[in-house]
């Protein structure tokens, strides 16, 4: 164990004498050859132990499961809001039916009930119509039988006139018959008288 340490401290003085070696650009910066450095840690790397190898590699295992995790999670997270994105999308689109079939539903119920009133009032309108028309046709009727009834009155009239003035024609024509038959018989009696034997 001891020479492993010896081995990696002799490295680190060599990477010391590098940097002493390299050329000073401020008090704490220097130029050094990048292949001296590489070699130099290449050589560390080397020279570690076993135990510190395996804990170095268990250390970027642990990196690389932490990322893989991290990714796992964050892959779990976008997943869950895209599917939490989805299912707000769908009840979205739900309460979007659901607006859309009540307003569907209110303008059939809207539709139907103008439909009924429109079919009251074509009721009424034509029950209006027949009462006007049958008032009409009653009135009409009266008028028709008035003048009917009138005309025959007037035939009545006209007919007694002529009944009327037919018995006073005939009243006449019997006062006369009597007078002439009157005057005959006295024309009979002195014509007999005459002739008296």
């Amino acid at each position: 164990m001891s020479s492993q340490q010896d081995v990696i401290y002799g490295l680190m003085n060599e990477l010391e004498e590098a940097l002493d070696k390299g050329f000073p650009l401020l008090s704490n910066l220097a130029i050094v050859k990048k292949d001296t450095v590489v070699n130099i840690l290449d050589k560390l790397y080397a020279a570690l132990p076993d135990e510190v190898k395996e804990a170095r590699a268990l250390l970027r295992r642990k990196d690389e499961l932490q990322y893989e995790a991290q990714q796992r999670a964050e892959k779990t997270i976008a997943d869950a809001q895209a599917e939490a994105n989805r299912l707000l999308s769908e009840s979205d689109l739900l309460r979007a039916v659901q607006r859309e079939a009540e307003k569907i539903k209110e303008q059939v119920i809207n539709d139907c009930e103008d439909i009924k009133y429109k079919a009251l009032e074509e009721a009424n309108s034509v029950r209006t119509q027949a009462f006007d028309e049958a008032m009409r046709m009653k009135d009409s009727a009266s008028v028709y039988a008035e003048q009917i009834l009138t005309g025959l009155e007037q035939n009545i009239n006209q007919l007694h006139e002529i009944v009327k003035d037919n018995q006073i024609q005939l009243e006449r024509k019997r006062s006369e018959v009597e007078n002439s038959s009157g005057s005959y018989a006295n024309q009979q009696s002195d014509f007999a008288q005459n002739f008296k034997i």
